[in-house]
């Protein structure tokens, strides 16, 4: 069967591409709070098992994106009837009762467009309206229109979003600033957190908490009653990320919460399930077989911690740097979460300010004030010069300098000093030709070294303009636009994350091929644009 992209047709459109005997129904947005569909690996597992060990697509994502054409009750049935017997051909079972997702495609730009020009005429082809969805579909309904990032990426996904939220800002499209940021606080209230996308398959988890930034940007189209009117979802989002936190004792950790032997209370990434990832199953299988002295559990649930930091995978959660199956994410209290944390608890104080309720704002405030002491005392490596992660397992610093040492500059939590020795640290260790480098490791990892990724370029451009370090700031900004610049006069393509060694090709490493599109290329490239104009062409790439 021709694979599809659903989330880019009429409903009307995919009830006839899905009719059987029976079309199937659907749920709606409104229904999400009784009733969520089973995530593939439980509605059918035997099968689901069966198609992702024995690689019937490329891509394992694939098959739980596919559309059961009926109930997957009785496709479960079925398969268990008919699996053993002589020539069974799973595959044709598959193309039998799914229908196959595709790509969220991006068309070429029109010959000679600008840069800026295809970027808004991607806008459009990018979005997606589903209030309601085929009633076994894994994707979540939606109340309002959203943005798609691209390639296989076809559902939204959480701090992703941000970024391009700020190019639809941008291209003046400040109505889907407010819906997409309305979609999050919806998913706040109806899953109690943001999920890493609007898929069953994510809801275990979140991603990197910049639902304030969200709320701040739409503050910045029409004021502060949006802090006030997302209060409610703010505060939400921080119970979640909260959750344990009273009941803990020193030198332990519950769900998202740490507490050091000295009591200060961090955060860490951290993952509701401990099986493998439905959409990289084989993956985190033989990933698990590869540490025969961890628990499968332990290993898997590492995996999936790591999946909701947003860098998937970097050696910031290996313990040896090198090898997946060494992964620890669970034991590493992270600069970068710590940092957003420390924006939402000055946001939550924004907001209650906004209401004039002087004991939320100061409950806020002093945590904020405590978090930033906990961060400058365990995450500043004196003897560097910059923020660090830290294993609260081992109680003690991991000593590599990564592009996430520049999050306590973008949420201003940095003194001066800090501010100024990071800036020295990140120009020595990590600037390239083509930008900021994400980490100093090269081991084929996605989230390392070569490869730059648009999220973290402006982070930095943002934080080191924060601090006075515009030179840097410059440097960076304007090196990585060249190179999305480079690559899309070559290949008429912006991508998903850069080799920022100056050789004007996308990046490579990971579980998946190289995704075009790209939602948060495109939104920090015109933002990029915006800042520095013509001068981006005039950027040095050597240095």
């Amino acid at each position: 069967m021709r694979p599809m992209d659903f989330t880019s047709l009429s409903f009307a459109a995919l009830l006839c591409a899905a009719c059987s005997s029976q079309p199937p129904a659907t749920w709606s947005y409104e229904d999400a709070k009784e009733r969520t569909p089973l995530a593939p690996d439980h509605a059918y597992p035997e099968l689901f098992e069966a198609v992702q060990r024995q690689g019937i697509f490329t891509d394992q994502k694939h098959f739980v994106d596919a559309l059961p054409k009926r109930d997957p009750a009785k496709i479960r049935a079925d398969y268990l009837a008919l699996h053993e017997r002589d020539g069974f051909d799973l595959k044709g079972f598959v193309q039998d009762n799914f229908i196959e997702s595709g790509e969220a495609q991006s068309p070429p730009p029109k010959p000679g467009a600008p840069i800026e020009a295809h970027i808004d005429s991607l806008w459009p082809v990018l979005s997606r309206t589903y209030r309601e969805v085929p009633q076994y579909s894994s994707l979540l309904p939606l109340p309002q229109p959203y943005v798609v990032p691209g390639g296989r990426f076809r559902e939204m996904y959480y701090w992703d979003s941000y970024f391009t939220m700020l190019g639809l800002e941008h291209s003046g499209d400040k109505d889907q600033v407010r819906q997409m940021t309305d979609n999050f606080a919806y998913m706040i209230d109806t899953y109690g957190h943001i999920p890493n996308g609007n898929r069953t398959y994510y809801l275990s988890r979140s991603q990197p908490p910049f639902f304030a930034y969200m709320v701040e940007l739409q503050a910045r189209i029409e004021g502060d009653q949006a802090y006030a009117r997302y209060l409610p979802q703010l505060q939400r989002e921080y119970a979640y990320w909260m959750d344990g936190a009273q009941t803990l004792k020193p030198g332990a950790a519950a769900r998202h919460v740490v507490k050091l032997a000295d009591g200060s209370v961090l955060n860490r990434y951290w993952d509701a399930s401990a099986t493998p990832r439905q959409e990289s199953w084989l993956q985190d299988i033989k990933t698990a077989a590869q540490a025969p002295d961890r628990t499968r559990q332990e290993v898997w649930r590492d995996l999936r911690a790591g999946a909701e930091s947003g860098w998937d995978f970097s050696s910031r959660w290996l313990g040896d740097g090198k090898r997946l199956e060494t992964i620890r994410t669970t034991a590493i209290v992270p600069v970068d979460l710590n940092s957003l944390m420390y924006h939402l608890e000055r946001t939550i104080a924004k907001g209650c300010e906004t209401l004039r309720d002087v004991s939320c704002v100061q409950a806020y405030g002093q945590r904020a004030d405590r978090r930033q002491q906990a961060i400058e005392r365990h995450l500043w490596k004196a003897d560097g010069g910059y923020y660090v992660d830290y294993d609260w397992q081992l109680d003690r610093q991991r000593p590599d300098l990564t592009a996430a040492a520049l999050f306590p500059l973008y949420t201003g939590l940095a003194s001066n000093e800090h501010a100024r020795r990071t800036a020295e640290a990140v120009r020595g260790g990590l600037l390239r030709a083509g930008g900021l480098a994400t980490t100093q490791v090269s081991n084929g990892q996605q989230w390392d070294e070569p490869n730059g990724w648009a999220p973290l370029q402006w982070v930095a451009v943002e934080g080191l303009d924060r601090y006075q370090q515009g030179d840097l700031a410059a440097q960076i900004g304007q090196r990585f636009l060249q190179q999305v610049q480079n690559l899309y006069r070559k290949e008429d393509k912006l991508v998903e994350k850069y080799n920022v060694s100056g050789q004007g090709q996308g990046g490579g490493g990971g579980e998946y091929a190289l995704q075009d599109g790209f939602g948060w290329t495109n939104g920090v490239t015109l933002k990029l644009l915006e800042k520095y104009g013509a001068n981006a062409s005039k950027a040095r790439t050597g240095e």
